[in-house]
């Protein structure tokens, strides 16, 4: 068994079950005890545990990560250490992974494959915006619920196992099929990595296969750089056009051709849902030679022969292979491309490949570190970089005055401060000329949010609108004598305050009157709904009621199990015997008078209090319990059979150890 479960993580966290096992972590069902939930917790592996920098690394990106509040996101709760133990709390999700889900059904139907792209694209829209980038993007980390919904899984975690500059091919079995080529080459990557993946898994969905496949890591690797896949449609007739020009271009191992962000891929997607009919617009290619050198192609090349639609369909162009004549490839059944043998001795074209990379660097270098602005010998400018830079620097800074910078969007943004460039168009590195223009968009920093006026409302209601707002809450308890129990007290800080990403908001939630001590009645010689109505009266209750047989007067208290004048809490419930006298004769049995009580069955019915995973629920008549089990929300109503005396019973219904309701009832 493993040896954390069963144990208690700071006092909250209770460790059940494992529910999987990754390459640097295990996850396990635990319940929140503070809030009464089902939660998955990731606690990272010991051997990773052990390495002082990198349980840094990993605390202080899961904590960036739990910024991120998006419905198709699994959220992340907590971000802890307990002891030699780093571990993440996050949304227990109730579904399988997109990876099972494609297993069991195949190739998916186009518009069932746009339904959940367009979730996919929303979540690393989120994502990109505030300076996430998941880097192992693939249908095992893509959550199914079972309403459809669509939720990423493992931000932040892939981030922090690619951080090292190479990417390590060797041990990235699972992930090396879905690996921008970039990253396979151990480049730097920024959020189109995570298009590329997310391409190769629409091409999945789409056809139900993978665009590579090989019999080593590194040889899918080596495919994603210098090959080209075939088009989904060729595996799968009758995909629309469109769809697989949007899934292609995702794809495009060429940076510049691919998708720029996660909201220009969105945006086709959604043109492409509302019709689709819709043609994506064909837009300049660039290739790149062996030499390093771009080059803008005639879109007309791109275009099928015989095609009508005018859609540019993907045939990218990388530096392995731009050099190649048709003629000198060969498809294999995969989508990869191959040379025939070359006529001139290998070692020469190494060589000639050398001198061509040492060259082509070496030029790269003078102009884009001696001259990174200016002009080039061609008389070519080259477009500089100003995300990150103050707008009013950059306007008024002479290094930039050979281009025309204007102001695009206004945009907030939790991540970049008021003031600096989110981002560009034309994208850093492009050629151009003296006085083109460069549109900026330009950051209004963080959204801030007024707290509402909480105080008075429902406490679930209450976490639920914060929640929605991406505002987190801490829960604080206390009695109070007159705001009811459940309801909000006050918060900290107070309503109309202004609130920041990140800022947390104290909740403070009534527990109800604090119970006081009274002074039990003298019950002996009442009957059982006098004594009922003098403990109502002193907020206690009748508890269980025993018949004795005695001389003392029929149907009368003759015991109490808490004496008379004792101090109780208030909502203590008092145990009793009443006498069962055989010999009076205003019985109603007719034997002669005797009194004979006899037990009847009611099926007592009762709602569920909406909560999250079981519910504990006990029922108790007069005070005796007669039903404990766990019951999940979505049963709404239980019918329980109950059995007392004949007559009037108290029926107490508790739900998660709270007194939900209490009712007299006659058997």
């Amino acid at each position: 068994m493993d040896k954390l479960i069963g144990k208690v993580l700071d006092n909250r966290y209770e460790i059940i079950e494992v529910i999987g096992v990754g390459g640097m972590a295990v996850v396990y069902k635990a319940k929140c005890h503070r809030l009464n939930r089902f939660v998955a917790i990731k606690v990272l592996k010991e051997e990773y545990a052990a390495d002082e920098e990198f349980r840094r690394r990993f605390h202080e990106e899961s904590q960036s990560v739990a910024m991120l509040s998006h419905p198709n996101i699994v959220s992340v709760y907590d971000v802890s250490r307990s002891g030699d133990i780093e571990y993440i709390v996050m949304e227990l999700i109730d579904g399988i992974t997109l990876k099972e889900y494609l297993e069991r059904r195949g190739p998916l139907s186009w518009k069932e494959t746009t339904f959940f792209a367009m979730q996919i694209a929303r979540a690393l829209e989120h994502a990109h915006s505030r300076g996430i980038i998941h880097r192992d993007i693939k249908p095992q980390n893509i959550m199914l619920l079972r309403d459809g919904t669509v939720k990423v899984a493992d931000f932040g975690i892939a981030r922090h196992m690619t951080r090292q500059q190479t990417y390590n091919i060797s041990e990235a079995i699972g992930s090396v099929h879905y690996v921008s080529p970039e990253q396979a080459k151990g480049s730097h990557i920024d959020n189109r990595a995570d298009l590329y993946s997310f391409g190769v898994v629409m091409y999945e969905m789409l056809t139900g296969r993978l665009p590579f496949e090989g019999d080593s890591a590194v040889s899918v690797a080596l495919q994603h750089i210098n090959s080209i896949p075939l088009l989904p449609s060729e595996h799968v007739p009758g995909i629309p056009r469109t769809l697989e020009a949007i899934t292609m271009k995702a794809m495009n191992p060429v940076l510049p051709n691919r998708y720029s962000s996660a909201s220009q891929m969105l945006k086709d997607l959604e043109n492409f849902r509302d019709n689709p009919d819709f043609i994506l617009p064909v837009e300049e290619t660039v290739k790149e030679d062996l030499n390093g050198d771009t080059q803008v192609l005639d879109v007309t090349q791109l275009k099928r022969s015989g095609g009508e639609t005018g859609i540019a369909p993907y045939q990218p162009q990388n530096e392995r292979r731009v050099s190649l004549k048709p003629k000198d490839r060969l498809q294999n059944k995969t989508g990869t491309a191959r040379k025939k043998d070359s006529k001139l001795p290998t070692s020469l074209i190494f060589s000639m490949l050398a001198l061509i990379i040492f060259f082509g660097g070496a030029v790269y270098f003078v102009l884009s570190i001696v001259n990174p602005f200016g002009y080039s010998d061609s008389g070519k400018l080259t477009v500089p970089d100003l995300t990150g830079l103050l707008y009013d620097d950059v306007v008024s800074r002479d290094v930039y005055s050979n281009f025309k910078i204007k102001e695009g969007e206004t945009v907030y943004d939790d991540a970049v401060t008021a003031g600096k460039i989110i981002s560009q168009s034309p994208l850093p590195g492009r050629s151009a000329s003296e006085g083109d223009e460069i549109t900026v968009v330009i950051s209004l920093g963080p959204k801030t949010t007024t707290l509402s006026n909480l105080v008075g409302s429902e406490y679930r209601a209450a976490e639920t609108s914060l929640t929605r707002l991406g505002i987190e809450y801490i829960e604080s308890f206390d009695h109070s004598e007159t705001v009811e129990k459940d309801m909000i007290i006050s918060t900290d800080p107070g309503a109309g305050t202004q609130l920041n990403p990140g800022d947390k908001v104290v909740l403070v939630i009534s527990l109800g009157k604090e119970p006081k001590n009274v002074k039990v009645p003298d019950l002996t010689g009442k009957t059982e709904e006098q004594a009922r109505e003098a403990l109502k009266a002193l907020n206690l209750t009748l508890g269980t009621v025993t018949p004795v047989e005695s001389d003392k007067a029929d149907k009368t208290i003759i015991f109490q199990a808490v004496p008379a004048q004792s101090e109780v809490q208030e909502g203590t419930a008092i145990d009793v015997q009443i006498s069962k006298n055989e010999s009076s004769t205003g019985g109603n049995t007719g034997g002669g008078g005797q009194y004979d009580p006899v037990k009847r069955s009611v099926l007592y019915t009762f709602d569920l209090i909406e909560a999250v995973g079981l519910i504990k629920v006990d029922v108790r008549v007069n005070g005796e319990l007669q039903y404990s089990g766990e019951h999940y929300s979505y049963e709404v109503k239980l019918a329980l059979p109950l059995t007392a005396y004949e007559g009037p019973n108290l029926v107490q219904v508790y739900q998660n150890g709270d007194l939900i309701s209490e009712q007299t009832v006659i058997f």
